[in-house]
């Protein structure tokens, strides 16, 4: 039986009634009502071209008269009619066997308050609907070969092979990661900025078992920690002010079945940490505003530029989330004990620049020497940072001692600077090159950012960190 409930709505009854009108009528569906003496009360116009009939000569007729084994009738006086869905039934029109032999029928009494006033008839052709099923299934198949290119492309990019260096600490640290590859235990991955963290966590997914899913990361320290917890466990429609009405999916759900890389952990709150904890333990997460749980099976892989036994000594990291995440440990050395490794770097990102604006520019031996005697506090990233300004800069297809900074200055500044302690030293280090490169970009802290490779949030609470001001820049 079918009862006709009140809708709520913000039309008027006539608007509202005029909109269901012109939904049927642009129907490729065939919408037929008859009233309870069987009198056709509407007709769209894809059910009279089904019937070969004019909509205004039939309105207030027999169906019977157009249709003779039509059930409508009777269906339209029993409101405990079992509501058909979904019925093959072959055309009743040669005009439509011909073409569509075949039609799908739903039928239904109206009724209110037990009361019947009339029943619905719909019809869906089965060659329309196989045409429209043809249709989605090639697109799925297109959507499907197109997110298997991605994940083909991102393992070959990602792959440890693409991780450029021979010598032996970062052949050393390679090979424990790709045993880490074999397994679901999670990954602690330490090292200074710059050192590739990221792309060792890249590589370590891409060569397990869960490369077919998700690779998902989340900066811990790049996202305000009153928001931490529904990035990382999603939460329900309304769950707090400005929340979606649908709700969010977390990283956590995102991932599930592959990857999840927490950067930058080590500047996680204690009050995330433990709810991270527990979402190790459990295996299961919960949505902010939810009471389900929710089961997750993700790998966990961390990174770190902070040294967490000394923040755990500090209070500032919890002891029993270290020891859960640092199963397997990776310590990336820095480029300053990696010679052997600057020239291939260096290389290795000037033939990407070549290839990408059709050149053939090269190194002049005393660039190559500079790289050498240049201590690289940023690693890495500071290499290729320095490699692109030497080739914006470059002449006759020559990257020159001048297109890069004087290695000898700033390591006398880096050995000289202010502070007792290496981390003093560091930190006044760190605190000038921030100074140094926001002047460079004029007071621009998107490009500072940029060239520095970090987040702006984490640019300004770096500023916050060293009291630098506008004025300062």
């Amino acid at each position: 039986m079918n009862y006709i409930q009140p809708i709520p709505t913000t039309m008027s009854h006539e608007d509202l009634l005029q909109a269901m009108y012109g939904c049927l009528e642009n129907s490729d569906d065939g919408f037929l009502i008859v009233d309870t003496e069987g009198k056709i009360a509407y007709i769209n116009e894809a059910y009279c071209q089904y019937i070969g009939v004019n909509r205004f000569s039939v309105i207030g007729q027999n169906v019977l008269d157009y249709i003779d084994t039509s059930k409508l009738p009777e269906i339209a006086v029993n409101p405990h009619y079992e509501n058909e869905v979904s019925t093959l039934h072959e055309a009743t029109t040669q005009q439509y066997r011909d073409n569509e032999p075949y039609v799908y029928v739903n039928r239904t009494n109206i009724s209110i308050n037990d009361v019947p006033i009339a029943a619905s008839g719909q019809i869906k052709f089965v060659r329309t609907t196989l045409k429209l099923s043809e249709s989605l299934f090639d697109i799925y198949n297109e959507l499907s070969y197109y997110k298997q290119e991605l994940k083909r492309l991102a393992s070959e990019r990602f792959s440890f092979d693409k991780i450029i260096g021979n010598s032996k600490k970062i052949n050393d640290v390679k090979r424990l990661a790709l045993k880490a590859s074999e397994n679901d235990f999670p990954v602690m991955i330490t090292g200074e900025t710059g050192t590739g963290k990221e792309v060792f966590a890249n590589a370590i997914h891409y060569a397990s078992r869960r490369k077919s899913k998700p690779m998902i990361s989340i900066n811990c320290a790049a996202i305000p920690s009153e928001l931490l917890e529904s990035e990382l466990f999603g939460y329900e429609g309304g769950a707090f002010t400005g929340a979606k009405k649908s709700g969010k999916q977390g990283k956590f759900e995102l991932a599930n079945g592959g990857t999840l890389f927490l950067d930058e952990i080590g500047d996680m709150p204690l009050v995330m940490q433990a709810k991270l904890l527990r979402a190790l333990q459990e295996k299961e997460i919960e949505h902010i505003g939810g009471t389900n749980p929710i089961p997750i099976d993700v790998r966990v892989i961390c990174a770190t530029n902070k040294n967490l036994l000394k923040e755990i000594e500090e209070h500032n990291f919890r002891s029993d989330l270290y020891f859960r995440l640092n199963v397997i440990q990776l310590t990336l050395p820095p480029l300053r004990e990696r010679q052997d490794d600057i020239d291939l770097c260096a290389e290795h990102f000037l033939t990407e620049l070549n290839e990408k604006y059709h050149s053939n520019v090269q190194f002049s031996h005393t660039v190559l020497q500079q790289f050498h005697n240049y201590s690289w506090p940023g690693n890495i990233r500071e290499l290729k940072n320095i490699i692109e300004r030497g080739y914006a800069l470059q002449e006759n297809d020559v990257i020159t001692y001048a297109a890069t900074p004087d290695a000898s200055q700033m390591n006398a500044l880096y050995h000289d600077i202010n502070g007792n302690t290496l981390e003093e030293k560091l930190e006044n280090f760190e605190k000038q090159i921030l100074l140094d490169t926001i002047r460079n970009h004029n007071g621009n802290l998107r490009k500072t950012a940029q060239t520095l490779g970090i987040h702006r949030v984490t640019l300004y609470k770096k500023l916050e960190k060293y009291d630098i001001r506008r004025e300062d820049f």
